[in-house]
């Protein structure tokens, strides 16, 4: 009976050791020489960075109708990773125009100047604090990318990122920005209530509590849907891009179609309909 305890026991230990080199080290520095890229793995109370093993390096060229708004980001993104005074930012308003494609389109010319992206989720904003202490004391400079960011009635989550931006009795690190993107332009609901009751807050103090949070990005960009030739003018730049042989008449014809099947006119959606072209064009190729 004891050989049979005995030889689980020893079992057990191999797997324990086999486990303790498999499972990632919670302890261990990112590796920000290799990797440019991370997101926030939350684990209990803590977490760590994960490196993204093949970001999405957006080409900002690809980038149509919003040129203005790109240089301005990229203005601002050249001071910040030259250790110069820079703003956070945030990209709000329609889906689907570009404001995720533009904050993922630095890392490509802004990399190799020691740019790293830091992916949050909105569910990682309370952890903000213990995220910004593994990257204070880095020589690399960080965007905290906070895609689709928004806040319901109720969630307290907001204040932490409030802290963040506008700093408390600590220090904000001066090599981390939030860049964040929001379909809603304040970030939070349009009537806000606080926890004790709509009786006991004044409508100006609630409108001021919904304001509060977006005026602490100093660059705040809108995205509107696209007009007709907006859209049709992203159709070109895609299909240009992708040598696909059809006349402008025929290209329009088939966009505009797709855009009516669809109810949508965006970059995305126009990206989406040169995918679907393409893929029908090179298909009937190999069939060929």
């Amino acid at each position: 009976m004891n050989g049979s305890l005995d030889k689980i026991t020893v079992l057990l230990e191999k797997v324990e050791r086999l486990v303790d080199r498999l499972m990632p080290d919670a302890d261990a520095a990112p590796d920000f020489d290799r990797y440019l890229a991370f997101r926030w793995e939350r684990s209990g109370e803590g977490g760590r960075l994960t490196p993204v093993a093949h970001p999405h390096l957006f080409d900002l060229d690809e980038l149509v109708n919003v040129d203005h708004i790109r240089e301005d980001v990229v203005r601002n993104t050249t001071q910040f990773v030259a250790g110069l005074p820079a703003n956070n930012v945030l990209l709000w308003g329609e889906r689907g125009c570009g404001k995720s494609s533009l904050v993922k389109g630095l890392l490509k010319p802004f990399a190799p100047q020691g740019l790293r992206i830091v992916e949050l989720k909105r569910w990682d904003i309370m952890s903000l604090p213990q995220i910004v202490s593994q990257l204070r004391d880095s020589n690399y400079r960080f965007i905290l990318f906070c895609d689709d960011l928004s806040f319901d009635e109720g969630e307290g989550d907001f204040r932490a990122l409030k802290t963040l931006l506008d700093g408390d009795i600590e220090e904000r690190p001066s090599n981390v920005l939030i860049y964040a993107t929001s379909n809603r332009r304040h970030l939070m609901p349009e009537k806000v209530r606080d926890t004790r009751g709509d009786d006991e807050i004044h409508p100006e103090e609630a409108e001021g509590e919904k304001l509060a949070l977006a005026d602490r990005f100093g660059l705040s960009f809108g995205f509107y849907r696209f007009d007709q030739n907006e859209y049709l003018a992203v159709v070109r730049q895609y299909a240009r891009a992708r040598n696909l042989p059809l006349s402008d008449e025929e290209l329009c014809d088939k966009a505009l179609k797709w855009s009516m099947y669809t109810a949508k006119r965006s970059g995305r959606s126009a990206r989406q309909f040169i995918d679907d072209l393409e893929g029908r064009f090179r298909l009937g190729d190999r069939v060929a």
